[in-house]
């Protein structure tokens, strides 16, 4: 960017940020026919201001800071950053967005909530911009709960479908249980440090040892919004929203935020709070990939895998690695959406999500075949695709900071990561072979009828597909360290492990061919209901936490009624009683002393009144009777 253009910079940020929320109101009022043009529209100029912001960037972050509140005497700042990092980020979440709003305009072509799912598109990517756009704790966290509101408006686009609102409110409370652990977090930041500034906090990370408690709490955020273990089965569920959706929320945007938090709070991290998040990582990676391994629906196979590849990027930063992670959250935000999209026309073309009603469409959907493929492929980590690529260089830094522990435990994450490779390819190849080939099993949609969609949808599919071959990151098709990524992430030196990537060609290989060689098992099979079923992982969170949540929730209730309203309704029935009595007793008692003074001292009275005749006798009669008292008294 020109010198004199470089105070434009902080305005340019402010017209970023407030673009798609202002996108957001125009929809609202916009009709069907205009809503799709108005969100590409929005999206494009977003695009190339954060192009136009990537090139004006300097060695030195950007900042943008304003008081935002004030209590007593304490201000919080709302602050905005732009460094290499939210760069990359701004101008990946914009493309993305764009390609699968191209991508909607097709898909969703008769859908008659049109204008409200673009307007909830817009609303998202906003969000996703605050959290990339963050310069502190507290404004990241404001934007993190507006992508969770905004997701599940998303995900529960068909309300009417009783799965569709199910499933919204599963991520949406899942969600906020990771939440709970990142506020938590930043309040214990801000009791720690005094402050929640990002550039702060590096400061401070890097001179002392910080508590573990705090890196956990803070990668708490992390652990829902990314889907990681426990918290993962969200994510699978998600699919209920439309493809476009999926497609947006789970390759490059929404679960790639908890990676982005991570990357942030890295200098907060301690040595112990890493080897947490390493095996969390590799469990989330396993974990997704066993249960991606026997899935009938299309896209609950890529939702796994989604959930496996978050972990693979997580155990990355956990093994100090955080150019590496950031390295495979690119590489794989372009091969994730290109199949989620490749799923959404393979879906448009037979109308199932169910792959075992598919079989034979490579002749009958050539372009989208050769896009899966491409894709496919890059996701396995095959050689010339950039998930090779990223993917050695996570394992590679994985076997490095292992053998750096200094005990031979740490041996078992890199190994168990390495072997998830060949796990990937296997579950890829059989989905791959339960749509392309064999024989076709709709009888719904005759195959003659399954066609290639038009070239709206086609064109962002091919152009992802494009993008998720080597050539684009590096010139050496099996190394990925001369490439341009990391001249601006630069990766740490680490020790080469020349075995490395032919042992992980070969795991891949060999999952590829048992993927292509294997042979449905039954339903019921054990280890199939393992898969199908999440490893049962729903079935434990119910156990262990929900039934005893209700149970408790159930006793306090009967607590409520019979011991506090007891004691209440007792109190009431006792005050009503004792008012009784007290009514009684000042009646009878108090007025009945009243009322006898009162009555006592009107006879005195007409006694008195009646010897104050006038007639001489009743004088002396009183008389007499006065003296034979006061004698009887004296005597």
């Amino acid at each position: 960017m020109p010198a004199d253009l470089s105070h434009l910079l902080p305005t340019l940020m402010a017209i970023l940020l407030g673009l798609p929320f202002a996108g957001f109101l125009v929809l609202t009022a916009a009709n069907r026919r205009t809503a799709g043009l108005i969100a590409v529209l929005f999206t494009s100029a977003g695009l190339a201001l954060s192009l136009l912001l990537a090139t004006g960037l300097t060695d030195q972050p950007l900042l943008v800071q304003a008081d935002w509140a004030t209590i007593l005497s304490v201000s919080f700042g709302f602050s905005l950053r732009v460094d290499a990092l939210a760069a990359l980020m701004l101008v990946l979440v914009h493309f993305v967005a764009l390609l699968v709003q191209l991508y909607s305009l097709s898909y969703l072509y008769d859908e008659p909530k049109l204008r409200r799912y673009f307007s909830y598109l817009q609303l998202f990517v906003g969000a996703m911009l605050g959290i990339v756009l963050a310069g502190n704790l507290l404004v990241m966290y404001a934007f993190w709960e507006l992508v969770g509101l905004a997701s599940y408006l998303l995900i529960g686009f068909y309300a009417e479908r009783a799965a569709s609102s199910k499933a919204a409110q599963k991520a949406f409370l899942m969600n906020r249980v990771g939440d709970i652990g990142f506020l938590i977090g930043i309040f214990w930041t801000y009791y720690q440090f005094d402050t929640l500034d990002f550039a702060t906090l590096a400061t401070v990370g890097g001179q002392a040892v910080l508590p573990t408690a705090l890196g956990l709490c803070l990668f708490m955020g992390c652990v829902g919004k990314s889907a990681q273990f426990p918290l993962l089965t969200w994510l699978p569920d998600a699919m209920e929203g439309p493809t476009p959706v999926s497609a947006l929320l789970h390759a490059a945007t929404m679960v790639a935020a908890g990676i982005f938090l991570l990357a942030r709070i890295h200098p907060l991290l301690s040595a112990d709070a890493l080897v947490v998040i390493t095996t969390v990582g590799t469990i989330t990676t396993l974990w997704g990939g066993y249960s991606a391994l026997f899935q009938a629906d299309i896209k609950k196979v890529l939702a796994f895998s989604t959930v496996s590849q978050l972990g693979l990027m997580v155990a990355g930063m956990g093994t100090d690695n955080l150019s590496g992670a950031m390295f495979h959250l690119l590489t794989h935000a372009f091969f994730k959406a290109g199949l989620f999209l490749s799923a959404g026309a393979i879906i448009h073309a037979v109308h199932t999500q169910d792959m075992r009603q598919m079989g034979g469409l490579r002749k009958a959907l050539p372009t989208t075949f050769i896009a899966y493929t491409i894709c496919a492929a890059a996701l396995s980590g095959l050689p010339f695709f950039s998930g090779f690529l990223s993917k050695e260089a996570i394992l590679g830094g994985a076997f490095s900071w292992a053998t750096g522990q200094g005990n031979r435990f740490a041996l078992v994450m890199p190994i168990l990561l390495l072997a998830s490779s060949g796990l990937t390819a296997l579950y890829m190849t059989r989905q791959w072979r339960l749509i392309f080939f064999g024989n076709y099993h709709n009888k719904e949609v005759p195959l003659s009828q399954a066609h290639e969609p038009d070239w709206l949808m086609r064109g962002p599919v091919l152009l992802l597909a494009v993008l998720s071959v080597w050539v684009w990151f590096s010139v050496n098709p099996f190394s990925g360290h001369g490439s341009w990524f990391f001249g601006l992430f630069p990766i740490r030196e680490e020790e080469q492990f020349w075995w490395l990537a032919p042992v992980s060609i070969g795991l891949v290989l060999l999952g590829g061919w048992l993927g292509f060689r294997i042979q449905e098992p039954r339903a019921n099979n054990a280890y199939v209901r393992l898969s199908v079923e999440y490893g049962f992982l729903d079935f434990f969170i119910k156990v262990l936490t929900i039934r005893p949540t209700l149970r408790f929730a159930a006793l306090l209730n009967r607590t409520d009624q019979r011991v506090i309203d007891g004691v209440v309704n007792g109190a009431g029935v006792a005050t009503v009683v004792i008012a009784h009595i007290t009514t009684g007793f000042d009646r009878l008692g108090v007025d009945g002393i009243v009322n006898g003074v009162a009555w006592l001292a009107s006879r005195l009275g007409q006694l008195t009144r009646s010897i104050q005749n006038g007639r001489v006798q009743s004088y002396i009669t009183a008389a007499v009777v006065g003296l034979l008292v006061v004698l009887w008294w004296l005597l």
